[in-house]
């Protein structure tokens, strides 16, 4: 147990020095700030969810005795909770009931089913939207007063211009203001994704992560995803705050439906000889210009509506023998 909560503690303080480099201002600390929650997740799937809890609760502790209550509020919502929740899912599991064991057999331990990676992937994206939304609060109660505060921050950053020029500059500035939030949403989603599988790869291959790595291509939003994705598409156009929150709602939902995409094109390619180029390409393409992810958001959602998976492996698998 003593070892236990050391390796909690030296998690904590690792991912909490990490969180707290973003202040130093360097380029390589924004890149550790993002990873600020993998210590805690690799704690979490390696020695057990408590032990990212006590580390979390370290860490968040210290940063408020350093820094103020606002970065302890800010880790504790944005790191420690996810890595301990993420962790806790990655690692549920229940039985599965067997058939009953042969008359002298001894009995087989039970199967677990474990908790479906679709479903993690539908909680990320809710941390993403969440910490947006709570990020976004502290900048005003109101979309205009959001909006303005993001505005009058970005002009400061570009700093002073000439007459000429200043009529562009406010204009990029309040497209730039505009699409923020959402782009504050994916890059959330995808730095808990990343932290997440990194994670589970460190445990596993430290042989400490207690289940079996999960097959990613069976990965499948709940049914109810699309009616809530519709649902918060629909809040989009009715203004003010609402419809802020319901873009951020939006576009984090989005992002969840291209990661199935993905998992719907490793799927569809397994037949291919040239699978592995196709597929470094598409994640090529897909990196370098970022708007080619539409495609992977519309191949998830068709694959919901339309069970492309489940219709392609239904295909290959062998006929049925002949009774006799």
């Amino acid at each position: 147990m003593i070892a236990v909560i050391l390796i909690a503690l030296a998690a904590g303080s690792a991912s909490a020095l990490m969180f707290a480099s973003i202040i130093s201002g360097a380029l390589i600390s924004l890149v550790l700030f993002y990873l600020s929650p993998l210590p805690l997740m690799v704690t979490a799937l390696g020695w057990g969810p408590l032990a990212a809890t006590l580390g979390g609760i370290a860490a968040a502790s210290g940063l408020g005795a350093m820094f103020g209550l606002p970065y302890c509020a800010a880790f504790a919502l944005t790191v420690a909770l996810p890595a301990w929740w993420l962790g806790h899912l990655a690692l549920l599991g229940r039985p599965i009931a067997n058939a009953a064991p042969a008359i002298g057999a001894a009995p087989a331990a039970p199967a677990l089913e474990w908790y479906p990676v679709g479903r993690i992937l539908l909680w990320i994206a809710a941390f993403a939207a969440l910490t947006t939304m709570a990020a976004l609060l502290t900048l005003g109660t109101d979309a205009e007063a959001i909006t303005g505060t993001l505005r009058r921050g970005l002009l400061r950053i570009l700093g002073p211009r000439d007459a000429a020029s200043s009529g562009d500059v406010e204009r990029w500035v309040a497209a730039i203001a505009l699409i923020a939030p959402p782009a504050a949403a994916i890059v959330s989603m995808m730095t808990l994704s990343l932290n997440l599988w990194l994670a589970g790869k460190i445990a596993a291959t430290s042989g400490r992560l207690h289940r079996p790595w999960p097959d990613l291509r069976t990965a499948q939003l709940p049914p109810m995803t699309l009616v809530v994705l519709s649902v918060a598409l629909a809040f989009c156009f009715i203004g003010g705050l609402a419809a802020l929150f319901a873009q951020i709602a939006t576009t984090a939902l989005m992002m969840a439906y291209a990661f199935t995409g993905f998992a719907v094109l490793h799927t569809l390619t397994l037949a291919l000889k040239s699978r592995a180029i196709w597929l470094s390409c598409t994640y090529a393409i897909v990196v370098v210009f970022g708007w080619p992810v539409l495609a992977m958001v519309a191949l998830g959602l068709a694959d919901a509506v339309f069970g492309f998976r489940e219709r392609y492996l239904r295909s290959k698998q062998p006929p049925p023998l002949p009774a006799s």
